[in-house]
């Protein structure tokens, strides 16, 4: 369980964060958005510990981010995944490379482990076939020809599944995705919606989304924080209830989208 209590953030005089809670329950689909602007990545960066609050606090599992020391941060982030905006492939690297990059870190050198793990990732984000047994021809030829590939060589929906399937790697309780539909055309947007929500019930990871996007929020959600200019919380419950909300900042966010 993700708990932020009462943060705030200020740069310099510009408040971001202005007295923000929010629980994010395990195994949850959560939605954070807002105008940009709004301290949505701000929030995201203290939840993994890349930013320090001014007052205020956030928990994962029970344990405070902020205090943690390097090596207790080290730990906690293994249990996290993070799906970068543009999916962030390094350019010069193969799928496998860049989905096996974080094991390498970590000290794992058997290839065959690595590929095994690249694997079962891939087969998740449906980027390889889940129902051809591993060791035939066929799958091999397949995972050959996709496990070469340079991020290049990969169109839009294919580079954000890869980084999806990177985040995957170990298994992580927590994915983090910031602007998932950002690129993408709208068939291949409702995919990766539909992705998000198969990853979620097969594998029972909590997932925490930052998005503009209305279609996705409203097809993957189960609750939803939307942020004010002002900082502040102007909603946060289900999409439902957002809905029916008679909140002007959250009316108005709506008809935009609506029309």
């Amino acid at each position: 369980m993700i708990e932020i209590v009462d943060l705030h953030k200020s740069f310099g005089k510009k408040i971001v964060l202005n007295g923000v809670s929010i629980t994010i329950n395990d195994g949850e689909t959560f939605c954070i958005i807002g105008r940009s602007g709004t301290g949505k990545s701000v929030m995201l960066k203290h939840i993994v510990g890349l930013l320090n609050p001014d007052s205020g606090c956030v928990k994962v599992d029970g344990s405070q981010i902020d205090t943690m020391n390097k090596k207790e941060l080290f730990e906690i982030r293994k249990s996290m995944g993070y799906v970068f905006q543009g999916a962030a492939l390094f350019d010069s690297m193969t799928v496998f490379e860049n989905i096996i990059l974080g094991m390498y870190e970590y000290g794992e050198r058997d290839v065959n482990i690595m590929k095994q793990e690249a694997i079962r990732v891939l087969s998740a984000v449906e980027l390889l076939p889940s129902n051809i047994d591993i060791e035939s021809a066929q799958f091999q030829k397949e995972w050959e020809i996709l496990s070469n590939k340079k991020p290049s060589d990969l169109s839009g929906g294919m580079r954000k599944r890869v980084g999806v399937a990177r985040a995957l790697v170990g298994s992580p309780k927590y994915i983090f995705y910031d602007e998932p539909t950002t690129g993408l055309d709208p068939v291949t947007s409702e995919q990766m919606d539909i992705m998000i929500k198969d990853i979620s019930k097969k594998i029972n990871v909590t997932s925490v989304i930052i998005t503009h996007d209305m279609f996705s929020v409203f097809n993957v959600a189960e609750r939803v924080a939307m942020l004010g200019d002002n900082g502040k919380l102007c909603f946060y419950g289900t999409t439902e209830e957002m809905r029916n909300s008679k909140d002007q900042r959250v009316v108005e966010f709506l008809d935009r989208f609506e029309n």
